[in-house]
């Protein structure tokens, strides 16, 4: 089952500990910014590279919107991993974001 977060629950969480970060925006818009620490497989890249993830970790998924990082769930909760996914995604990230 998909989980859900807001971007400041996540900002907030991040204080506490280090989570896993993973945001599926495409390269160009990962460019525009995105949130400190995360790694980025753009979602049209995403099936040749998933099984390569820890299915004990929980991932928080992100991307411009929550739309993509949502459909990113889907699947690997299909395919038995822990998702979060991060509601407004970076466009509602409280922080500064990195370049």
């Amino acid at each position: 089952m998909i989980k859900y977060i807001l971007a400041s629950q996540l900002q907030e969480a991040l204080k506490e500990q280090p989570l896993n970060i993973i945001d599926v925006s495409e390269r160009m818009e990962f460019a525009l910014g995105h949130v400190p620490t995360v790694v980025n497989p753009p979602l049209s890249e995403f099936g040749s590279g998933y099984q390569a993830l820890d299915k004990d970790k929980t991932y928080h998924i992100i991307c411009q919107s929550g739309a993509r990082s949502e459909q990113a769930c889907f699947f690997l909760d299909g395919q038995g991993y822990k998702v979060v996914n991060v509601d407004g995604g970076t466009s509602a990230w409280p922080g500064v974001l990195e370049y």
